[in-house]
């Protein structure tokens, strides 16, 4: 199968004076946490991946709001029959940011692909030697093992052989972490001793490129010159980091920011009612959770999860924390859009049946726990305290106490994949609208390095054969069959899924928002 698509720049020179006078207007992101880091395949956070899509561009991309794949730095790709063989034509011409730290002499080719890929499954790299790290989402995809080897057919084609058929893969090279890195700029760090300045001082492809950084305070990025696809209308894009969604509503209110990232569900009223404010609104693939911990005590037993699940009333979460009601109760691991979602399956709340699985566990008389809050504030869970605390009343009533803990996001993020924690507030976006987005990433062996996450061998065996089957219908019964494994085993309490709104400026042109709510700021510019 062989897939293309045109696309068509426009040039400033063809836009006149009024893109002259757009592009000296700086446009101002209100952002709720800072990035994590800066070398797009360490992470896996919403906050870092917005960041990543300003400055770095994959192979492929999202033709925004829909799913669909769009060609970035490739511009054609084939899929073989068997769906184990991936091959991408690249886009020529492509220049790397020129930086006071780096300045390139080659354009962008094949040898970028592979240095970017091989980082992922190499571990005798000798980049990874210098710089050995932990890349989150390669790593939970089981990345490694999956592939069979990469080629570089010519300056400007590769290809990508898979051990086994998997339907979902091309996908993969249009999200955040699959971002292309410079194989020059390596080479260059890696000569002065310098690796991981990679993680630091940013050289991508994209729209934009790195100026400054201070941070949980603002990053400054401006419009990369020799971009691929034309320059920006907008000078200056200003990520402004306030982690307290009131000072977010406060500064949008007030034209101090132009865009945030997404409402809190009791803030959406009041903005509403400005006149010089668009809420953009879109039923998001996403879904709020608490993760166990599999390896510790308690919640290493099935019954103990089973009853810390069972024991939340999510109706009177659900008043507290979704008064718009326009959030849905999660049920299974991903949204009911998604095809292959299992109707048959049910949440219960029954304090009585919890304490007898206490009972039947070994705890007759409960037991105390940590009980970690979201630090940051997600559509799906816009209030991590007073989940928290709906969440530590209710355990209460069983004989659970549960102590309620939390720390800054990064902090927060590292301690929990470290597993310290008993249980903590996580959550998920999908942009594919494909159950193994949600699925392989989080719940499969390869994301369960030290034990602490899920890994159900029969479980694995479905999503397996769900990734390798071409035809819908069978595709669908795997995954329905999966959830009834996901859902006796209970490695997460399901909360929400919700509906995301991010408020605009009324002078903001151009802004699209996508199926997970994440942001992207190519093209769009203020009047």
């Amino acid at each position: 199968m062989k897939f293309a698509a045109p696309l068509l720049f426009a040039t400033l020179a063809l836009l006149g004076p009024a893109a002259a006078q757009a592009q000296s207007k700086p446009l101002i992101y209100c952002a709720d946490a800072s990035p994590e880091g800066f070398d797009p395949g360490m992470w896996d956070s919403a906050s870092t991946n917005a960041v990543s899509n300003q400055l770095f561009n994959g192979l492929l991309g999202f033709n925004r709001p829909s799913t669909e794949l769009a060609p970035k730095l490739a511009t054609s790709w084939d899929i073989s029959p068997d769906a184990k063989s991936f091959t991408f034509k690249l886009r020529q011409g492509v220049k790397f940011h020129s930086t006071a730290w780096f300045k390139p002499t080659r354009d962008f080719n094949a040898d970028d692909v592979l240095f970017t890929f091989n980082r992922f499954i190499d571990p005798s790299q000798p980049f990874n030697k210098a710089f050995p790290v932990n890349f989150v989402y390669p790593q939970n995809l089981g990345l490694a093992k999956l592939v069979a080897g990469i080629d570089k057919i010519d300056e400007h084609t590769v290809r990508f052989r898979l051990h086994q058929p998997n339907v979902t893969f091309i996908a993969n090279f249009a999200f955040a972490w699959a971002s292309i890195q410079s194989a020059e700029y390596a080479a260059q760090l890696l000569k002065e001793g310098k690796a991981s300045q990679i993680n630091v001082q940013p050289v991508g492809t994209g729209p934009y490129r790195f100026r400054s950084y201070a941070k949980d305070d603002v990053l400054r990025m401006e419009a990369n010159p020799d971009y691929w696809g034309g320059k920006q209308r907008t000078g200056m894009l200003i990520f402004s980091i306030s982690r307290e969604p009131n000072v977010r509503v406060q500064k949008i209110a007030a034209g101090e920011c132009h865009v945030t990232s997404p409402l809190r569900d009791v803030d959406v009223t009041s903005l509403a009612r400005n006149d010089k404010i668009s809420i953009e609104k879109i039923q998001a693939l996403n879904i709020s959770y608490l993760s166990f911990n599999l390896k510790k005590a308690p919640t290493d037993k099935r019954e103990v999860r089973e009853a810390l699940d069972i024991a939340i009333d999510r109706n009177a979460i659900f008043k507290a924390l979704f008064a718009r009601g326009d959030a849905m109760q999660a049920v299974s691991a991903f949204p009911p859009a998604v095809p292959g979602y299992n109707k048959k399956l049910k949440n219960e709340f029954d304090p009585v049946k919890a304490k007898a699985l206490l009972a039947k566990a070994g705890y007759p008389k409960g037991f105390e726990i940590d009980l970690w809050a979201l630090p940051v504030q997600r559509p799906t869970n816009p209030n991590g305290q007073l989940m928290a605390q709906l969440i530590q009343q209710d355990w209460a009533k069983i004989g659970v106490k549960a102590n309620i803990k939390t720390y800054e996001w990064g902090e927060y993020l590292k301690r929990a994949n470290n597993g310290e924690h008993s249980v903590y507030m996580s959550g998920w976006s999908g942009e594919t609208g494909d159950a193994d987005e949600f699925l392989t990433p989080n719940l499969s062996c390869a994301a369960n390095k030290n034990g602490i996450k899920f890994c159900n061998t029969q479980f694995e065996k479905l999503i397996d054969e769900a990734r390798a089957t071409p035809d819908v219908a069978k595709r669908n019964a795997l995954y329905e069959k999966a959830q009834e494994i996901f859902k006796h085993e209970r490695p997460w309490i399901t909360m929400a899924h919700s509906t995301v709104y991010i408020p605009i400026r009324k002078d903001v042109v151009g802004f699209k928002m996508a199926p997970n709510g994440s942001v992207d700021f190519e093209g769009v510019y203020r009047k």
